[in-house]
């Protein structure tokens, strides 16, 4: 049975612009709760081999929830201008050194002090199953140069995905790096470990981290790694093993390299209740993160609490740092260009034993 989140308790204003809840349903009855503050994904019905349908995001059931649990998770949010981090927040551009708000450690993580996870997008319901959001990211916003319009919508389809679709122009050259930080369990958001999800990465090659979780500036392959998903594998075999990189991240927290030679590039499935969610996009890599600083968020939706590596995220993106990093990808946007992503989460049914 479906419970879905009461608008009332988002409804408020903030920075004089009106959060709001906008619910959006497909003809199979997957139903998706998203608010404009932070364009956050509150809410994902999913059903089970059984037509029993869990929400399967954390997230919390009232607007407080997200403007005041001490530690910011970025649950469901859309992350920018640049999602992950860039080394002690500067970047050269144009010969130009550039200084970003610092707010993790001496990085700057996922946009800065407020990034577009923590203002008003405005909102607009094209049908039922359709939500544009916008944003106007000023020049000089946490010292990122440029006025950089964004575009993000989500589409709920009646093939089970939700799409995300991001979209970007500016006035002045401005790195960029967007992507959504919904946390997933497919049992269900604080129904225990997500140790027993069975995950398939087609990605041959991981970066590897320094103790900051900043690049070292090598692509590394994942062979005799515990970081090999290329065929499927619980995400709890390795979890605990005695590798230096999971024992910086405290579990998985790293950029995966998309091989790029198939349409799907990452594959979770719940054996028990037959849920499989599949990714696809057009980012060369996702950061998977096992969610393991998630203890202390306080009590989310349905009164549950959500522990440390019970839930995970698949976050498509460009690489961490790369800004500062000549043999990564570019995440320059120039004012002739358009920036164009996509994300999509396509769930169903695997029926197991």
């Amino acid at each position: 049975m479906k419970a879905l989140l009461n608008p009332d308790n988002f409804h408020r204003v903030i920075d004089g612009k009106l959060v709001e809840l906008f619910t959006l349903e497909n003809s199979n009855g997957m139903v998706s709760q998203i608010i404009n503050y932070g364009g956050r994904i509150v809410s994902l019905w999913i059903p089970d081999k059984n037509e029993n349908f869990e929400d399967v995001v954390l997230g919390y059931d009232h607007l407080d929830g997200y403007l005041n649990t001490p530690a910011n998770l970025y649950l469901g949010a859309i992350i920018g201008r640049y999602g992950n981090r860039i080394k002690k927040g500067t970047f050269q551009l144009n010969t130009k050194k550039h200084q970003l708000a610092i707010n993790n450690g001496s990085n700057h993580l996922h946009g800065g002090l407020k990034g577009f996870d923590s203002v008003v997008w405005s909102a607009k319901q094209i049908n039922k199953q359709k939500l544009e959001l916008s944003y106007l990211s000023v020049d000089g916003e946490e010292n990122y140069p440029g006025n950089l319009k964004v575009t993000v919508t989500y589409i709920l389809t009646d093939e089970n995905t939700l799409s995300i679709k991001y979209k970007a122009t500016t006035d002045a050259s401005t790195p960029v790096n967007l992507t959504n930080h919904s946390y997933f369990n497919l049992k269900g958001a604080g129904n225990g470990s997500i140790a027993d999800h069975l995950l398939t990465l087609h990605a041959d090659a991981y970066i590897p981290t320094d103790e900051n979780s900043i690049p070292l500036g090598t692509i590394d392959t994942v062979e005799n790694t515990p970081m090999d998903f290329r065929s499927p594998k619980l995400i709890g075999k390795d979890l605990k093993a005695n590798n230096e990189q999971l024992k910086i991240a405290r579990g998985y927290d790293h950029t995966f390299v998309f091989n790029n030679k198939t349409t799907i590039q990452a594959k979770v499935v719940e054996p028990k209740s037959g849920r499989t969610l599949e990714v696809t996009t057009n980012e060369p890599g996702v950061q998977f993160y096992t969610g393991n600083w998630v203890t202390g968020s306080g009590i989310g939706k349905y009164n549950k609490t959500y522990l440390s590596q019970e839930s995970f995220c698949l976050e498509t993106q460009h690489y961490p740092n790369s800004p500062n990093e000549k043999k990564f990808p570019n995440v320059i946007l120039n004012p002739d260009e358009e920036y164009n992503s996509f994300c999509d989460y396509k769930f169903g049914i695997e029926q197991t034993k």
